[in-house]
């Protein structure tokens, strides 16, 4: 079964990662990690659009409601610790624009994307 999801979640974040290029932004990192002593966790997948950073969480299950029940607030404080550490290396710092999407995927691998997602 590990197997098999690490798969399922490789497939979801290339579907994923597509639908960004084809809106014309480019993926800067695949499953960046900070180091352990800055919380050490990880970021599925970073896009830039112009000076913007994009920070985005893929989630999988059979429906886009199931998979966005799957992240929750200590997962997503975990991910914006880490999204200061990536962006302490921007040219603007912690001042870059920057935004937090989920990314849904159900079990045709159709995806939804909700922008600024912490914000919502």
């Amino acid at each position: 079964m590990g197997q098999l999801a690490y798969h399922a979640g490789n497939a979801a974040e290339g579907a994923v990662a597509r639908h960004y290029c084809a809106k014309g932004l480019e993926i800067v990192a695949k499953r960046w990690r900070a180091a352990r002593a800055d919380g050490g966790g990880e970021i599925d997948l970073i896009a830039r659009n112009g000076t913007q950073i994009i920070f985005i969480e893929v989630k999988k299950s059979h429906s886009h409601a199931q998979a966005a029940q799957m992240l929750g607030a200590r997962q997503m404080a975990r991910i914006a610790r880490s999204a200061a550490v990536f962006l302490a290396g921007e040219p603007a710092g912690q001042n870059t624009e920057a935004r937090f999407d989920v990314a849904l995927v159900d079990s045709f691998g159709s995806v939804e994307i909700i922008e600024n997602a912490y914000a919502a």
